[in-house]
């Protein structure tokens, strides 16, 4: 049978990689980003009391009408940013089925998406199946830094979208106030939609504030913000999530999220709707992963390896190039395969080949956990 790929190169994600290398080797995966630890007992109990409740059935195709209130209420408590539940919120299964949907939504043949790398791997393939050019700007090691005067200058007629991502995976670094308006200047008064990539909101860390687009009125009537449960409430598997935007982007997102998914599963969203009310659910992350990126770094402190002190997410970097010449995938599978860890090198999130010699942890683990991966790491003295 004759078949024509959409992605005829793409071939498995780095993740599926070095995890399953890790199984292969029984290293510490320190390398895809899942926490190794469970959600909170009074979250389990919910989904228990509602699934028990007989909660099976198909919920609204934009979402549990008392998920998105609470949804609106936090984000209203966070951002200072009033959202209509109706009408400017959509429940989906997970962020990447997000960003997908909202690539499909408004990106057609021939448009080009300007994106920052390194860039989450999936972004790229989905601009190019909905017949989009992607159009990537790097940003440099080791501050990853944006020149918006340089993104200004990409800027054209076909330019349809920005993808933007804050706290930013895979660097760890974050957007600051005037990156938003420098963005909001570029494409106010043009018809380019942005997409801003927010899963990791509440991972911020040294008392720093997340500068969601929704703190930006102006901005934000072009944006489409994405969101993950998954990441608040330690919970990847579930593949939960939600977007964010005015009216006009939201209506044309649904449009093509009731046609792949229509809705998502119903008790989760009661549990969720249900724990989210109380702020203490998430207003302890920021202190709680701070701990962890702290450890992992004094752990690792006698290793000659420098990091890059992560400001948000749950992930760090490290520059290894006093301990190996290797390349960052070969280093990678060096330390998978010898050392017993598991890590994620950088270069798979760029378009053009690099030679930073860094490669990511995820600190989002237990104590022992990353005790015993930095045991391990220590043969690298």
């Amino acid at each position: 049978m004759n078949i024509s790929s959409r992605l005829p190169s793409s071939g498995q994600t780095i993740f599926s990689v070095m995890s399953a290398l890790a199984t292969e080797h029984k290293a510490i995966n320190l390398g895809q980003g899942f926490p190794d630890f469970d959600s909170d007992p009074v979250l389990r109990n919910l989904i228990s009391k509602h699934l028990n409740e007989g909660k099976n059935q198909y919920c609204p195709m934009a979402g549990l009408p008392a998920l998105r209130e609470t949804l609106s209420s936090k984000i209203e408590r966070c951002y200072n940013a009033k959202i209509d539940p109706d009408t400017q919120l959509c429940v989906t299964a997970g962020a990447t089925q997000a960003l997908f949907t909202a690539i499909c939504a408004f990106v057609n043949k021939g448009d080009e998406v300007i994106l920052l790398e390194p860039a989450y791997d999936c972004y790229k393939p989905e601009i190019l199946i909905a017949g989009g050019v992607p159009r990537p700007y790097s940003m440099v090691y080791p501050d990853y830094a944006i020149d918006w005067n340089e993104m200004a200058d990409m800027v054209n007629d076909k330019t349809k979208m920005i993808i933007i991502n804050t706290p930013h995976n895979p660097s760890g670094t974050l957007l600051q106030k005037e990156d938003l308006l420098a963005l909001e200047q570029i494409v106010t008064g043009k018809d380019i939609v942005v997409l801003s990539d927010e899963v990791y909101e509440h991972l911020i860390y040294d008392g720093e504030e997340h500068q969601s687009v929704m703190r930006y009125p102006a901005l934000f009537e072009q944006s489409i913000a994405v969101f993950s449960f998954g990441k608040t409430l330690h919970t990847t598997g579930w593949k939960m999530g939600y977007v964010v935007g005015p009216k006009q982007l939201i209506d044309e997102f649904k449009n093509i999220h009731q046609w792949n998914v229509f809705c998502v599963n119903s008790f989760l969203q009661f549990a969720i709707a249900d724990y989210l009310k109380d702020p203490d659910t998430y207003e302890h992350l920021p202190s709680f992963f701070e701990e962890k990126r702290n450890r992992l770094t004094e752990l690792l402190s006698e290793i000659p390896m420098k990091p890059l002190l992560s400001r948000g997410t749950y992930f760090q970097l490290y520059n290894y190039a006093e301990v190996s010449d290797q390349d960052d995938v070969s280093f990678a599978k060096y330390l998978t395969r010898e050392v017993g860890v598991a890590a994620i090198p950088m270069s798979p999130f760029y378009s053009e080949q690099i030679s930073d010699k860094t490669i990511r942890f995820c600190f989002a683990k237990q104590d022992e956990t990353l005790v015993a991966a930095a045991e391990r790491l220590a043969k690298l003295r």
